[in-house]
């Protein structure tokens, strides 16, 4: 599991001052760990492939931060396309209290 200090040695040594480095921090803390994670491997791929990574460092994770996006389907329209109620092909079920239903979730 990585860090925010294993992103930041990275983006240092690829040129960046600790003047951004608190509102780097920043912005690790509002990504999912999915995101972070996410994010060190490809800025590290690419700095090992000697692809083009920003030197600043704000815009370097803002360019190579993959969006999560979160699909979803009623009950009843995931009923209909897999013929059960149980979770499956990454989808979860998610009770809304508020409205007493059941929706699937799935993110890609």
């Amino acid at each position: 599991m990585f860090t925010f200090n294993d992103l930041w040695q990275l983006l240092y040594d690829h040129g960046a001052t600790d003047t951004k480095k608190g509102d780097c921090a920043q912005l690790w803390d509002r990504l999912t760990a999915q995101q972070q994670q996410q994010l060190i491997t490809t800025i590290t791929t690419k700095l090992r492939q000697n692809k083009f990574v920003h030197y600043d460092p704000i815009r370097a994770m803002r360019e190579n931060i993959r969006k999560a996006s979160e699909m979803t389907l009623s009950f009843n329209d995931y009923y209909t396309k897999y013929g059960t109620t149980e979770e499956c092909d990454g989808w979860k079920r998610q009770f809304i209290p508020e409205k007493q239903t059941t929706i699937y979730v799935k993110n890609v």
